[in-house]
């Protein structure tokens, strides 16, 4: 027993039969197991001594501690008086009211339920992160506390006479701990101490409060199209699940309000957002509507809502809402289950590229697909069937220019797998496919056709491991496939498999077409080898494949490395480092090892910084719509050059056109309680609907009245 408790038992030894007239309100304990959590109902006090005076007066002094209610204050005295129910308090005095909230004064008087009363000298500490100095706080009814003459920051404050950063001085703050608002009467924001804006009235929610209706951060834009202007987000809390955002963006050039709506319901949720304009750039209003859902259904199915609208094919551009080019709105259902898969969808498209007709894209598509796996005991292996159905419509009447297509896939598929000698690993499949189309609007094809697709393929791997002294890991495997199918495509429309290309997971595969719509045809073989390294600190692999056919295939497209007898040697491989490194490359090489299509991607991050930068190389194709070579960089990256200063880019370089597509610059200043943040971006592409632009964005958050987690790296520290 501490010597602090002995002169407490001692204490109340003396003056237990004062202290048993006290009110069951302050009952008193002096116990080393004593806790707040034990004392919610009657005050618990413990200090170094304790007397009684009269019949009316209890003194607590040196190292006193009172718990009540959640409650726990610490004061250098306490003097209770019975009469009038009223604590008076020298300090320094600390209260905890909560997990929330530390008041700091220099002395106080207030009831026995710290309920009410006055604190002189007071400093207020929400979550550790606002903190409110003043010369006075009353406390009125265990839910107010009223701070007067009222210095308020998130600002990091040393004792150096400096003044914070920023500041809300204000002459009266009242703050609500049932609503967890903060109310301030004559407000002014302070930057450095000097003054930039006056608000009569000011109400702020305090860091604790998840979701209140309010103004959010304002921000600027500079735009060479829109002019400068001005964002002004208002949040609506619409009850617990739902809320609503609106926001004017004001400019020389356009008035224009945005929105976002969002509902979470027992089962899902859903997301709108939108923006309507009057602006200089057209001479009807615009506007655009995105929204996404998701919910969960009976029996495991899943329900997938989305709309993409828009009045205009430059809109999401100009206002930099979104790079789309395509918009499809989609409502689709779909379940998953350990060995069963089925989705339905009905899909609309429009197309925002100036080279595209709307009316003769397939704009009303709908999908369905189901796929059921048995393992049948009679033969082992594994069986699959599976069924799908699919339609494309055209709004053009137009001939093949307006083909409307409709079609119907079943099929049936066995596959099994034997490890046979010296660890060679065999697959055996078979399968067949009955495919019906139905066309309309196209005279170089029949109304229906149907086709009957057997398959059979034998595939073969032989992994060979070898493990070092060091624990590197080396596995060598060589990849056989032998395969044919049967049938033929001959008349059927290619609609859904035309950006088909050889990568290291189709290798060795029977079909590589994207679509149900197509499938393969004949004998054909496929080679590969993969080698993988792996060790503690680095995993990495190389791929090579190539595939040769008894018969040359024409409808796949040149660049798709895929065409003609032999295919093209594929090269991939794939870097991964344990310090945030990781590589991948992909090329295809034609008989000549000319390159048809090659793209690679690095990426390397750290606590501090991280850069992505990707490469693509795509020949001309005039299947695929490429009358030109693309060869294209594209890099972006961060990097945190100091505690409080982040730096940012995205550039993309159009290497065949030797210009610059697109460039931005980003610069971010944060500590505890600013977060700025400036960025300027450069659009160079132009086109018959948009045009090369430029813009300028800056924002300002004053931080610390929000909820989240905070990054302590940023805190600045106080010197001396």
């Amino acid at each position: 027993m501490t010597k602090r408790q002995l002169k407490s038992l001692v204490a109340a030894a003396m003056i237990g039969l004062p202290l048993a007239a006290m009110p069951a309100g302050v009952a008193l304990a002096q116990s080393a197991a004593l806790t707040p959590a034990e004392t919610t109902q009657n005050a618990v006090l413990v200090a170094d001594s304790l007397r009684v005076e009269g019949r009316n007066l209890l003194i607590a002094a040196g190292n006193v501690e009172v718990f009540h209610d959640g409650q726990r204050l610490r004061a250098s005295k306490v003097t209770y008086d019975r009469k009038e129910d009223k604590l008076t308090i020298e300090g320094p005095i600390t209260l905890d009211d909560g997990k929330d909230v530390q008041i700091l004064a220099g002395s106080a008087q207030l009831d026995s339920k710290f309920e009410n009363g006055m604190m002189l000298g007071a400093r207020m500490i929400i979550d550790q992160r606002v903190q409110l100095a003043a010369n006075q706080l009353s406390r009125v009814g265990g839910r107010y506390s009223q701070l007067y003459k009222v210095a308020a920051t998130s600002c990091r404050v040393c004792e150096t006479g400096r003044p914070p950063l920023w500041q809300i001085r204000a002459q009266k703050t009242t703050h609500d701990t049932a609503e967890r608002q903060l109310y301030f009467d004559n407000a002014q924001l302070r930057v450095l101490d000097v003054p930039i804006l006056w608000l009569p009235r000011l109400r702020l929610p305090d860091p604790t409060l998840d979701r209140a209706s309010g103004f959010l951060i304002p921000s600027l834009k500079q735009s060479s199209q829109l002019g400068l202007g001005i964002r002004i987000p208002y949040f609506i809390r619409m009850g617990d699940h739902r809320d609503l955002t609106l926001t004017p963006y004001v400019s020389p050039q356009t008035r224009t309000l945005e929105l976002r709506y969002r509902q979470a319901f027992r089962n899902g949720r859903i997301t709108v957002e939108g923006a309507v304009s009057d602006d200089s750039l057209e001479a009807a209003n615009r506007g655009y509507l995105f929204g996404e859902g998701q919910f969960d259904l009976a029996r495991d199915f899943k329900l997938d809502l989305q709309v993409q609208a828009v009045t205009d094919n430059a809109y999401l551009l100009d206002y930099d809402y979104s790079t789309r080019d395509r918009l499809a709105s989609e409502v689709a259902i779909s379940r998953v289950r350990r060995d069963e898969y089925m989705r339905g969808a009905l899909t609309t498209y429009q197309t925002l590229r100036e080279d595209e007709d709307n009316s003769q894209l397939p704009t009303i598509v709908t999908n369905g697909y189901w796929e059921k796996r048995y393992q049948p005991l009679r033969f082992g292996g594994e069986l699959t069937t599976s069924a799908a159905v699919g339609t494309l419509f055209r709004y053009s009447d137009e001939d093949i220019l307006g083909r409307d297509v409709r079609r119907a896939n079943i099929a049936a598929n066995w596959r099994r797998d034997w490890i046979l000698a010296y660890g060679l690993r065999m697959e055996y499949a078979l399968g067949v496919a009955v495919d019906g189309f139905s066309v309309a609007q196209d005279s170089s094809s029949s109304d229906t056709m149907t086709q009957v697709t057997p398959s059979t393929q034998v595939t073969l791997r032989w992994p060979l491991m070898k493990q070092n002294a060091n624990g590197v890991r080396h596995l060598l495997e060589p990849m056989a496939m032998v395969g044919w199918v049967g049938g033929s495509n001959d008349g059927i429309p290619n609609e859904e498999s035309t950006r088909s290309e050889l990568d290291d997971g189709n290798l060795l595969s029977l079909s590589r077409f994207t679509g149900e719509d197509r499938r393969e045809r004949g004998a054909q073989a496929a080679l590969g080898l993969r080698w993988t390294r792996q060790s503690d600190r680095l995993w990495s692999s190389l791929t090579l494949g190539q595939i040769y056919r008894d018969e040359a295939q024409t409808e796949f497209s040149q660049t798709s490395g895929l065409s003609g007898r032999y295919s093209d040697l594929l090269v991939a491989g794939h870097l991964k480092l344990d310090s945030g490194f990781a590589f991948s490359a992909r090329t295809l090489l034609d008989n000549g090892l000319e390159v048809d299509k090659a793209e690679a991607r690095a990426d390397w991050s750290n606590a501090y910084s991280a850069v992505s930068a990707s490469y693509v190389w795509l020949g001309k194709d005039p299947v695929e719509d490429r009358t030109q070579t693309i060869s294209e960089w594209a890099i972006d990256g961060r990097y945190r050059f100091a505690q409080h200063w982040t730096g940012s880019t995205e550039w993309r370089y159009d290497v065949a056109g030797d210009s610059l597509a697109e460039a931005k610059l980003g610069l971010n200043y944060r500590n505890e309680c600013v977060n700025a943040q400036l960025s300027l971006s450069r659009r160079f592409t132009t086109s018959t609907n948009v045009d090369a632009s430029t813009s300028v964005d800056f924002t300002v958050n004053l931080t610390g009245f929000t909820t989240g987690k905070t990054d302590n790296s940023y805190t600045r520290s106080c010197r001396n």
